[in-house]
Formats: structure tokens, C-alpha cells, sequence
């Protein structure tokens, strides 16, 4: 069914039909170790490698340090044959890559072509927080605003989307995400390959309707009950493609793969085998390379890996797989090995250097517990940018939980935190499922294969604890920190905090 503005969770009309379903309780269904459940589709879906991977189009800035991006409505071919409309960057799908150079400003514009507000975030960034993309600061229909990117941080593979309050889960479903290379000069002296043999891969998880329509469960405006736990669709798209296919040849190749999922995890391994050389995390390269027969990613969590085709003959097919699902979605995307080449690329032995905090000179340490909270509890009277209450109603009528941080649901304006610039805090996560926690403006330092990394999101096991070193570094202000399976943010797994 096409839902009106009112019932679409901010997309204008048609964009992500609604399903409308019965009454039910929570349901917290793992497949393949992802909470959630999954929404199966109505159309007949594509056999796996039968389209080319897209090449994503670069957005890079002008000589003034200013690019300016659209979020509209479009009808695009993702499924052969069949129209789907979404609402995204400039109208595609997948979106442009913004690709940018540390310690250059960007002043990027952001122009709302719809007719609801949205919120941009730059997910990884080191951001004054009026430009970081809290909840509430909209983009309103037919406005556009610039955001301030100083940029002074390491280079990484970062993304932005939207971040609209109670929104951004239906918002990033319907294409409101991309990818965002901030590069260092200085890492070209490294030899890791480069330029056409560079892949950004973007993993992205959908569901279609019966005319191939985007689906996402919303009934009156709010996620249906038993997708409450996480949305997971049921074809697997790397940028923009159902389960690709692409040529390459017989070389190294670095491959940028982001889980832009919105809830589902990823375990990535290579078929019929090879190593996963792991160059980078989240917020940039490690010490040294690790080789990896399985890389697991959260949603929002990204790697950067180096693959060797040249272990391979030329002919012969190598396919990503994804180990935590099987049949389908158990499948990823297929390279061609297609040609011998030189190949003048490396990966050196040392890759940066990170200085490993010290636990000494930690001068607080905060706990956040992340669960599910009491039936009826809602977050307050701010309402949603879709005009409807994000405030505690399942789409059968009932009260429904909210998911919840130190047990309480969001409440904007009401500091959970108030760490202090310049020092050094240790943050330790506690859970009830999986969720992959993110936090704003701060990178988490973490041990990873005996040395220290940067990261900003974090994937938490069920009932398991995490702890990571938190330098307070960067601007004062208010930031948010949240669960990034996109249906327990919107459900309100989120707090404030401030940087004072």
C-alpha cells in the first residue's frame, strides 16, 4: 500500500510503501546473529551476480573547499527491469561518494528538495557540533544549509546520512547514506593500491514490494512491532546493485567496505578461499596489516582490506560471501578474475602510527547500559518530522517498550554525560542483545590483534561488556551517542552528552 506524507515516517508520499500488520509482540529473532527480523519480499528477486558493480560518483569540492549536495526524490533501476523511487543524494542510487583531503575544509551545502525536514551527519567526523548533525537541528522542505567540515583528523573512510529524530532508520532505508574518503597525501608513499584498482563497497540490505517498491513495516507513522528488534531485508545490494559481479585482474586490490545496513551484521570471507590483508578500521589506518580468513562488520562499522587476485587463475571466480546468513544472503558479490597485469602495488609492514593511551591517566570511568526498557515509557512530547508521535505505540494499537540508555529512553536536552575537553575517560558498554554503539565527535581507542586502533562504533555482543579509552578531544558542545541498528536509535537507544 502508498502511505501518505503523515504515515511515512518523513518521506514524502510512495517512497517506502507501508506493510500494514497484525498486532504482535517484540520479536528479537537473530538470523545469522543480527537482532532483528526479517521482512521478506513480494517481487521476484534477481539470481545473484547477474548485474555489474556500480562505480560510485565522486563529489569533490571546489577550489573554495565547497560542494553542494541535493536530497530528492527519483525513480531508479535497482532490480533489472523494474523502477524503484527513493529519496537520496542528488537523486541517486547509490549515492555520490564525497571524497575530500585532511586538513582541508569542507563547506558542504545540503539542499532539501522533499517536503519534510532532514538532518545530515558526518558519521566519523570531528565536528563543531551546530554542523555535527544532532536530532533536532533540521534542514526544512525547500531550505538548504551549509555544513562545516574543518577536517583535521586522520584519514579514513568515514559516511554521512541522515539523522533526523525518530526518522533515520525509513530515511537511510530509502538511500539517505553514502560513503566519505578523507585522504592523506602522505598515504600514497605506502604503495597500497590505488586509483581503478581502489573499491569503495558499500553493503546495503532492502526489501521490495509487489511493483518494487521500497517496504519498510510502518503502520500510522511507527515501526510495526516485530520489526522493533531490527529491520533485515532480504537482498543484499553493494552500491546500489543486487549481488554484483565485476572484472578484475590478476593484482592486489583495496577494498573500502562499509555496513551500511540498518541492522544486520556481516561475517565477510572470501570463496574459494584467501586472505583478508586488514589495513584500517573506522577512523583510519592500523600500526600494521593483519590477514584475516573472516572479517565481522556492525552496521555503520568499516574496514579497509587489501585483497590479492593474483593468488588466483585468470578465469577463475572469487566470491565475497557473508558467513552469518546463508542461501542468498549468504552471498555478496562475485569478482571475475579477468586478466593478468602488473601490478607495482605492497603492503608494507608499518602502516601509522598510534599512540597507545595510557589507562593511567584515565580520569573518569562512565558505564552505559544498553537494553530494552518498561512497556509505555516514551521519550517526551517532541514529536517527529513526520508529523507523528515517536512516542511509544506499536503499529497494532499497544504499548511497546523502548529501547533505552542507562534505562532511560531519549531525551533531548538532558545530558547523560558531561566529560571534560582535553581529558582521557574510559567508557564501559553493557547489553542485553547486539548493538553496535556509536558516539559523536570522540573515537574509541580499542586492543586489536595486540595493538591499538581507532574506532568510532563498536559492536557489543548480547550480554557482554566492552570498555574503550575515550580522549575528549576536539570542540565543546552537545553530541549524542546512540545504538546504531537504526530501529533501536529511532526507538529511542540514545542519550546526550556534553562536552564542557
Amino acid at each position: 500500500m502508498s502511505l501518505s506524507r503523515r504515515q511515512l515516517f518523513g518521506l514524502s508520499g510512495g517512497i517506502v510503501s507501508g506493510v500494514a500488520l497484525a498486532a504482535c509482540g517484540l520479536s528479537l529473532t537473530s538470523p545469522g546473529g543480527s537482532t532483528g527480523t526479517l521482512l521478506t519480499s513480494s517481487v521476484p528477486l534477481p539470481r545473484p551476480f547477474g548485474t555489474d558493480l556500480p562505480r560510485l560518483t565522486p563529489l569533490r569540492p571546489d577550489r573554495d573547499g565547497r560542494a553542494r549536495i541535493t536530497v530528492r526524490r527519483k525513480a531508479v533501476e535497482i532490480l533489472p527491469g523494474r523502477t524503484t523511487e527513493i529519496a537520496g543524494y542528488e537523486g541517486l542510487f547509490p549515492v555520490p561518494t564525497i571524497e575530500a583531503t585532511k586538513g582541508v575544509p569542507l563547506h558542504l551545502t545540503v539542499a532539501n528538495d522533499l517536503d519534510v525536514p532532514i538532518v545530515n551527519h558526518l558519521h566519523g567526523g570531528v565536528v563543531p557540533p551546530e554542523h555535527d548533525g544532532y536530532p533536532t537541528d533540521f534542514v526544512q522542505p525547500r531550505a538548504s544549509r551549509v555544513y562545516d567540515y574543518p577536517l583535521e583528523q586522520r584519514a579514513a573512510m568515514l559516511w554521512y546520512h541522515d539523522h533526523a529524530m525518530d526518522l533515520t532508520g525509513p530515511n537511510v532505508y530509502a538511500d539517505m547514506a553514502g560513503a566519505f574518503v578523507l585522504r592523506d597525501p602522505a598515504e600514497e608513499e605506502l604503495g597500497l593500491p590505488s586509483e581503478e584498482r581502489e573499491l569503495t563497497l558499500v553493503i546495503t540490505d532492502r526489501s521490495f514490494g509487489d511493483d518494487a517498491e521500497l517496504v519498510y513495516p510502518v503502520t500510522d507513522g511507527v515501526i510495526d512491532a516485530r520489526y522493533h528488534g531490527g529491520l533485515l531485508g532480504d537482498v543484499l545490494l553493494v552500491n546500489g546493485a543486487p549481488w554484483p559481479r565485476t572484472d578484475v585482474d590478476a593484482a592486489r586490490y583495496r577494498l573500502r567496505i562499509l555496513n551500511a545496513c540498518n541492522a544486520r551484521r556481516l561475517e565477510l570471507a572470501l570463496d574459494p578461499g584467501g586472505d583478508l590483508v586488514q589495513v584500517g578500521t573506522d577512523l583510519g589506518l592500523m600500526t600494521r596489516p593483519h590477514r584475516r580468513s573472516t572479517l565481522t562488520l556492525a552496521p555503520a562499522e568499516r574496514a579497509d582490506v587489501v585483497v590479492d587476485f593474483s593468488e588466483h587463475e585468470v578465469g577463475s571466480q572469487v566470491t565475497l560471501v557473508n558467513r552469518l546468513d546463508g542461501g542468498a544472503m549468504g552471498q555478496v558479490m562475485r569478482f571475475d578474475v579477468a586478466r593478468r597485469a602488473r601490478d607495482d602495488s605492497h603492503v608494507p609492514s608499518r602502516l601509522s602510527s598510534i599512540e597507545r593511551l595510557d589507562p593511567a591517566d584515565v580520569v573518569v570511568t562512565r558505564d552505559f547500559k544498553l537494553s530494552l526498557g518498561e512497556r509505555g515509557q516514551g521519550h517526551g512530547s517532541h514529536g517527529s518530522a513526520g508529523g507523528s508521535s515517536g512516542g511509544g505505540r506499536d503499529g497494532g494499537g499497544g504499548d511497546l517498550a523502548m529501547w533505552t540508555v542507562n534505562d532511560q529512553p531519549y531525551r533531548p536536552g538532558v545530558d547523560i554525560a558531561r566529560p571534560r575537553l582535553g581529558t582521557l575517560e574510559r567508557w564501559r558498554f553493557t547489553t542485553d542483545v547486539h548493538h553496535p554503539v556509536h558516539a559523536h565527535l570522540v573515537g574509541f581507542q580499542v586492543e586489536q590483534d595486540g595493538a591499538p586502533v581507532w574506532k568510532d562504533t563498536i559492536d557489543v555482543g548480547p550480554t557482554s561488556r566492552a570498555e574503550v579509552l575515550v580522549p575528549i578531544e576536539g570542540y565543546r558542545g552537545r553530541y549524542v551517542l546512540h545504538c546504531h541498528n537504526l530501529e533501536h536509535e529511532d526507538r529511542m537507544m540514545m542519550a546526550d552528552f556534553s562536552v564542557v
